[in-house]
């Protein structure tokens, strides 16, 4: 999915929603799919796909498996 809005994707700040699928993913142990984070934070899909194209090119994320993600980390250390 593209991002609607790069110039917030890119940014290189964590902004509150990033902050929300963070501390989303750290409360569980496997791999989430995205509309799992999605209904855990309580945002929209296509806006957590876009977040998490950002936090993975970050490296507080990784996708060990396809439409799979699990936190890393160092995205603990920033969701704390």
């Amino acid at each position: 999915m593209a991002c609607a809005s790069k110039k917030k994707c890119g940014s290189s700040q964590l902004t509150d929603e990033h902050k929300a699928i963070l501390a989303t993913m750290a409360a569980k142990t496997e791999p989430l799919a995205c509309k799992d984070i999605a209904a855990g934070c309580g945002m929209e899909s296509k806006a957590v796909s876009c977040k998490l194209k950002s936090l993975k090119n970050k490296g507080y994320i990784d996708s060990p498996a396809r439409c799979k993600y699990a936190i890393t980390d160092e995205g603990k250390k920033a969701a704390a």
